[in-house]
């Protein structure tokens, strides 16, 4: 295997056009091999192999900088610097982060995990470079994809770079695709990359045949030469980069090695801004993922030769009426299934409920309501801030918009949500997908500052839901308040609990679901299951435990909180959020408040680190988030004299 040779990029220098191209089947052979096993983003890395291989071919890292937008397309970065022989523990804990780390390797130059940063950091690079003066000048190459540059910071990026006119590599990695299909008018704009190749044809033939005429072709070449800048406009896709001050130069074959290794070092050694139009197709070489990219974005561990089980989210039939408790429980339906076809079921007979997501149809669940819908569903594609703002301006006209978004991501959005959310009191629903503990894709995707960023804003109502069957009663709760209202709920299937009272919700009230007289235990989420096996250890070994549902993290059910402190002295809360700012802070905020000094509390939550890749079944036991955990905390503190 050519692989086993590679050791750093400089060792694919020395091959030849027909090994890169052997090399790039190699590549993907691996990905999909490893994929299937550890789960992980498949479909987009393998639609960038030869442009990872031409760009190490060309350019030195990493002493050259490259940049890998959104990052979840680096593993053969990975593999042709120096990692093959950890690649079996991609995504796993302490193995090899699915992203780029600028902790794991020089190569990585900047770490990504959210989308559209790469221009930016790479104007930064670009700038401290030059700040410094160093004896060589080096290249700086951002390479993002179409659908991050629906994202303002993409643009705020490209701005400054046509401005500052320094040597900055954009390469657009356009396969019209992020993770759902690309959405508005500048993806429509990428997509004439057929009137562009006529463009080029046409200028090309045109030439020849100018050439060819005597005494009069020379002068008319150049006349056409001065013209092309308006006449571009109308054929080639380009001519927006170039107004923004870029040297723009395609579309060209992203799976074209020799085509790829001849632009790139074309442009080498241009001292302008320039971007390189890259066409690839998602999912390249593997037919399951070329067929449907959507699905094969980010996997589970599946089998090569049968592709991915279709998941119920694909096979359940989207009906008039949600599930039945029954049916939840026979098909074990995720969180954001039970989210998107609970708004279904309200949508039905609300007409005022529209959805929008952030290029994350399937992964919140809103495919359900998007093909039922369709009149009431927007995808505003990878830009946050503007769906939250949108979602204000359809709220202040009477409508119900319910923005679905995933936690780690809806942290962009932070000012829109206090700014034009909840300063006017608009009735918007924020569905947090994703909260808390997510697994593999590690730091950067991990949900667990949401409770710290939100609670604290006036005017929000937040809650999260113990189980499925609460989630569909927050949200039909929510829909009948008239204020901004937020609903965190986390990866994974959801759990049943056998203990629940399934009472009503009503504004700021919590839930009863083992009352004892030794200690108390809060647990908000899905945390509260945890906490329901935890008692039931404690209760073996003699103890009396009361486990609290607290369902509501603004308001807190205060008068329940100060009833139960008055009388058990003891009380801990667990929650998958950093504990400063945290649900465990708000607890110890109404004590304080309640003039409750002697009770003594003890908070289970993320400590002041960020939360790397794992299973959630792992890094729960890691930060004491399991049964286990939640029970020998719960048993030290009962051995402690008040």
């Amino acid at each position: 295997m050519l692989i086993k040779q590679i050791r750093s990029p400089q060792d694919i220098k020395s091959l030849k056009l027909e090994e890169l191209k052997s090399l790039s089947e190699e590549l993907r052979n691996i990905i999909i091999e490893r994929v299937s096993i550890n789960g992980g983003h498949l479909a987009s890395n393998l639609g960038v192999v030869e442009l990872t291989i031409s760009l190490h071919y060309v350019f030195d890292s990493p002493f050259d900088k490259i940049i890998w937008d959104v990052g979840h397309q680096c593993y053969c970065h990975k593999l042709l610097t120096g990692r093959y022989d950890l690649f079996h523990t991609l995504r796993r804990y302490k193995g090899i982060s699915g992203f780029p780390r600028i902790s794991e390797s020089p190569h990585d130059i900047f770490g990504t995990g959210h989308s559209s940063t790469s221009i930016s950091a790479a104007l930064g690079i670009i700038e401290a470079r030059d700040i410094l003066k160093r004896s060589v000048t080096n290249k700086v190459i951002a390479v993002i994809g179409d659908g991050a540059l629906t994202a303002g910071l993409a643009f705020e990026g490209l701005n400054q770079g046509g401005h500052l006119k320094k040597d900055l590599i954009v390469i657009l990695n356009d396969n019209e695709m992020s993770i759902s299909p690309n959405v508005g008018a500048l993806s429509n704009y990428l997509n004439k990359v057929l009137i562009g190749s006529f463009y080029k044809r046409f200028k090309r033939e045109t030439k020849a045949i100018l050439e060819g005429i005597p005494k009069i072709g020379e002068t008319v070449i150049k006349i056409a030469e001065r013209a092309e800048g308006s006449m571009k406009g109308f054929f080639l896709p380009g001519g927006l980069f170039e107004d923004l001050g870029y040297n723009y130069i395609g579309p060209i074959d992203g799976h074209d090695i020799a085509l790829l290794i001849e632009t790139l070092n074309s442009i080498r050694d241009v001292k302008e801004p320039s971007l390189i139009h890259v066409v690839t197709k998602k999912g390249k070489g593997y037919k399951y993922s070329e067929d449907d990219p959507c699905i094969y974005h980010g996997v589970g561990p599946f089998e090569t030769d049968k592709g991915i089980k279709q998941d119920i989210n694909r096979e359940y039939e989207i009906k008039d009426k949600c599930p039945s408790e029954n049916e939840i429980i026979e098909t074990e339906l995720t969180y954001s299934e039970v989210f998107g076809l609970s708004l279904v079921e309200i949508a039905n007979t609300d007409k005022r409920v529209v959805a929008i997501t952030a290029a994350m149809t399937e992964g919140t669940g809103l495919s359900f309501f998007s093909k039922k819908f369709p009149d009431r569903f927007y995808d505003v594609g990878i830009a946050e801030p503007h769906a939250v703002t949108f979602a204000a301006g359809l709220a202040s006209q009477g409508l119900r918009p319910v923005v679905a978004i995933y936690s780690t991501f809806l942290q962009r959005a932070y000012d829109e949500i206090i700014h034009d959310v909840c300063l006017q009191n608009l009735p918007v629903i924020f569905a947090i997908d994703r909260a808390g503990i997510v697994g593999e894709d590690g730091a950067t995707h991990q949900g667990l500052f949401d409770i710290s960023f939100l609670r604290h804003i006036p005017n929000l109502v937040f809650m999260s839901p113990k189980d499925g069957y609460e989630l569909k009663d927050m949200l039909k709760f929510a829909l009948k308040q008239n204020v901004p209202v937020a609903i965190r709920y986390p990866r994974g299937r959801t759990i049943i609990n056998d203990n629940s009272n399934n009472t009503d919700i009503e504004l700021g009230s919590s839930e009863i679901l083992i009352e004892g007289d030794d200690i108390a235990i809060i647990g908000i989420g899905n945390t509260v299951s945890p906490c329901l096996e935890a008692a039931e250890m404690l209760k073996i070994d003699g103890f009396s435990p009361t486990v609290i549902n607290a369902r509501f993290i603004k308001p807190l059910d205060k008068e329940r909180l100060i009833s139960i402190a008055k009388r058990i002295k003891k009380i801990i809360t667990v929650e998958e959020n950093v504990i400063a700012g945290g649900f465990g802070s708000a607890v110890l905020e109404c004590l304080n408040s309640g003039g409750l000094n002697d009770v003594k509390v003890r908070i289970l939550g993320i400590n002041d680190h960020f939360v790397e890749h794992g299973s959630q079944r792992i890094l729960r036991s890691l930060c004491g988030l399991d049964k286990e955990g939640i029970y020998r905390i719960a048993k030290d503190f009962l051995k402690e004299t008040i």
